[in-house]
């Protein structure tokens, strides 16, 4: 499908005129398609642009350029001249923008029902809630209107909705897109978030906006077999007897891909997660659109205009207290955690009415934050997923990571989805490796275990020759000459930065490291041998490869 047949299609979906009330503002379609035939003149030029003719659709606290930004509220609208950075960003790889969606008045909420804009309908079942607050951007994803939306998560804004709508939601370790050009709720806390109807599309996005800001240490990938916790059935006192089981459910894909299951507490992240709207922290939406408030009381959604207000007199020592509170209750939590490489958890525990909401707007809504709510103030990161259907619709699971390991919630939410695990945004140093440390052998966990990632079988440019060496575990040792050389296969393997180091320093004696080139005619760092030490050692560079020349050996 070409640019313009994406836009045209999209146009024709919003012609059925379904949930039209996810939409606060629609770009018109001559203005779209223009873009589009663009795009399609700069891909015939031989431009790489990787979103081309993706249809993005934007919640209304984030800036586009040309576009109204209202955060839900009219009397608070201004004209970017210039688009936030995540925005840019994607339309810089070919994503062209829709329009901007409906939310929660100033991101205040995780029903979607508070805007005057109209309450965003559920996808599926129009009596519920689309969840929120980035409500309209989850719906026209589901809608199959828009290819790829933008959200915002400080309470769980991002995964909540995608858990309702049945889509995939990522939440991204703080700070790793920019919220520049974004209306703050909690600017501390605040994140750019992405939903799509795939696991890949959505952690291509992720990785076109991020900055590059990586810890020379985060993992590039989940380990084969990774520890999760999973609380009991009886920790998720909130979930129904029918999610409790489709909870299950999940868990037992986890475990049947490979997952290592164990019991975890959930106290310490639950008290955490209170502190969110009933302390300090609250003080923080004040500060941001809380003398807008005062000055347009009438102006306001009267729930979100109840919240940001009463924390107008919160004194600073709630504040202090509360952060105090909360690093303790980090320390709990953490120790909880242990060794696990992912904590699973339903993503909410009920999908509610909108009459539900309405007759208690603030204890629903706050019910509906149970799991999400901590996620942020611990400085985690998520992935939401769907996870089968029950009764009342979909329902989602979210994948929690410690910060950093964004590529780990990736991976193991890739188990439950069905779906090869995406492409990390974090860069890494490619390794070749042609022995010992090949998948399946017996020093590949020393690779796992840092976080390194598979990036496929390779072959050495026709220049080296391949030993079997007197070692154990047994090794080969890849020699480069200057004739009669041959081609030798192997895996790269992505590593975080700050593995290499200690890989070169552990290595023993006779293997180096070096450049390795490649027959593509590009070089990569690959374990070599030295050359005195492979004299006398059975060449068998004719089988090609290592794992060649152990299955001869075993015949």
């Amino acid at each position: 499908m070409t640019p313009q047949d994406r836009v045209r299609d999209a146009y024709a979906r919003l012609a059925l005129g379904e949930r039209p009330e996810a939409w606060i503002t629609l770009r018109d379609e001559q203005d779209v398609l223009a873009e589009a035939a663009a795009l399609e003149a700069r891909l015939a030029a031989g431009e790489t642009l990787p979103l081309a003719g993706s249809m993005l659709a934007v919640k209304d606290n984030i800036d586009v350029a040309g576009l109204e930004t209202t955060a839900g509220c009219p009397g608070y609208a201004y004209l970017p001249s210039r688009s936030a950075p995540a925005v840019q960003r994607l339309v810089d790889a070919g994503a062209i923008v829709l329009g901007k969606t409906n939310l929660d008045q100033f991101a205040t909420g995780l029903v979607g029902t508070r805007s005057p804009y109209g309450a965003v309908r559920d996808a599926r079942d129009p009596r519920r809630v689309s969840g929120g607050s980035s409500s309209g951007s989850a719906v026209v994803v589901a809608l199959g209107i828009a290819d790829l939306a933008l959200g915002t998560d400080t309470a769980g804004s991002g995964r909540v909705p995608a858990a309702f709508q049945g889509i995939v939601g990522i939440k991204p370790t703080r700070g790793l897109v920019p919220t520049e050009g974004v209306v703050p709720a909690c600017r501390s806390l605040d994140c750019v978030t992405v939903f799509a109807r795939t696991l890949g599309a959505a952690q291509q996005a992720i990785t076109i906006m991020s900055d590059a800001v990586w810890p020379a240490d985060a993992p590039l990938a989940a380990p084969p077999q990774p520890v999760v916790a999973v609380p009991d059935r009886d920790e998720l006192t909130a979930l129904s007897e029918e999610w409790r089981d489709a909870f299950e459910q999940a868990a037992k894909i986890l475990e049947t891909g490979g997952a290592r299951l164990r019991p975890i507490r959930l106290a310490p992240f639950l008290d955490a997660a209170k502190l969110l709207y009933s302390g300090g922290f609250v003080a923080e939406r004040y500060a941001a659109v809380g003398a807008f408030i005062d000055e347009h009381p009438d102006g306001v959604d009267p729930t979100v205009g109840a919240i940001i207000s009463a924390a107008r007199d919160i004194p600073a020592h709630v504040l202090v207290a509360d952060t105090e509170r909360l690093e303790k209750l980090r320390g709990e939590a953490m120790a909880e955690w242990g060794d696990a490489d992912a904590l699973l958890l339903p993503t909410a525990p009920i999908h509610p009415t909108i009459a539900e909401v309405a007759a208690d707007p603030v204890g629903v809504n706050a019910l509906v934050g149970t799991y999400t709510n901590f996620c942020n103030l611990f400085g985690l990161a998520a992935v939401a997923v769907p996870a089968g259907e029950t009764g009342d619709g979909p329902f989602g699971v979210q994948v929690i990571t410690r910060g950093f390991a964004d590529a780990v919630a990736a991976g193991v939410a890739a188990l439950l989805t069905g779906s090869p695990a995406p492409a990390p945004a974090a860069a890494g140093l490619r390794l070749l490796v042609v022995g010992a440390h090949l998948t399946g052998q017996p020093l590949n966990s020393q690779l796992t275990a840092v976080g390194a990632r598979y990036a496929g079988r390779v072959r050495t440019a026709p220049e080296y020759r391949l030993h079997a060496l007197p070692t154990e575990p047994p090794k080969p040792g890849l020699v480069r000459v200057a004739a009669g050389g041959a081609s030798i296969e192997g895996e790269v393997w992505e590593l975080p930065p700050a593995a290499l180091g200690p890989f070169l320093a552990a290595l023993p004696e006779p293997m180096v490291l070096g450049k390795v080139r490649l027959a593509d005619g590009t070089s990569v760092t690959g374990f070599l041998c030295e050359t005195a030490a492979v004299e006398g050692a059975p060449d068998i560079t004719a089988h090609g490869d290592w794992l060649a020349y152990l299955a001869y050996r075993e015949c």
